[in-house]
């Protein structure tokens, strides 16, 4: 290892075990044993803790390359995991990566405005009792030197915590770094998180 990951418990292998309170996805055996072959084939694993947390703000970073997204999709379908996923328009434009997408809670981010995305994920987690929205804290693939605020802002109105999940391409892991909440004396803490990430991700 490169990095500094955080702990894992004891008998994780490819991926985490799932707490019961977390959204499950309505997936086949066969669907999470082929995800986790993937990333078995290509040297991915799991790193971190997962909350045992219904409804959750998540966020991945850093957002430099399209893989990110599918290495998390992968990850995420060998856990069982559901988990609603607002995601670059460009991915949906491809047929095949369109229907897997949508088939596991994707929606391209650009369809809505911001203000109506705001109150869009907010409908979601008013209407849910279990709900974990994924998304891409800088909203772009560039290096940024802070995240926008929009998943702060949807936690915040929603009253969620915030799941922090990072990829760490040289070790080949997806790792969950850490739980918060979006209270009023961290509203500025998310600025601080790019650096911290990108140590994370080597």
């Amino acid at each position: 290892m490169t990095a500094p990951h955080p702990p894992t418990l004891p008998g994780a292998d490819i991926v985490l075990p799932v707490p019961p309170r977390i959204p499950r996805a309505r997936t086949r055996e066969w669907e999470r044993a082929f995800s986790r072959g993937v990333l078995r084939t290509f040297g991915w694993s799991m790193r971190g803790t997962l909350p045992d947390l219904p409804r959750a703000v998540v966020i991945a970073a850093p957002h430099s390359s399209n893989w990110d997204g599918i290495w998390v999709y992968f990850a995420a379908t060998a856990m069982g995991l559901d988990v609603r996923i607002l995601g670059k328009p460009v991915l949906f434009r491809i047929p095949v990566l369109n229907f897997i997408l949508r088939r596991y809670g994707g929606m391209p981010a650009d369809q809505f405005a911001e203000r109506n995305m705001l109150e869009h994920a907010n409908a979601l987690f008013r209407d849910a009792d279990k709900l974990w929205l994924g998304l891409a804290p800088e909203g772009t693939r560039k290096q940024v030197p802070r995240w926008k605020f929009g998943f702060w802002k949807i936690a915040r109105q929603a009253n969620v915590p915030i799941v922090l999940v990072y990829l760490h391409y040289p070790d080949k892991v997806v790792g969950v770094a850490g739980t918060y909440l979006p209270t009023g004396r961290h509203a500025r803490r998310h600025r601080t998180h790019p650096r911290a990430v990108r140590a994370l991700a080597g």
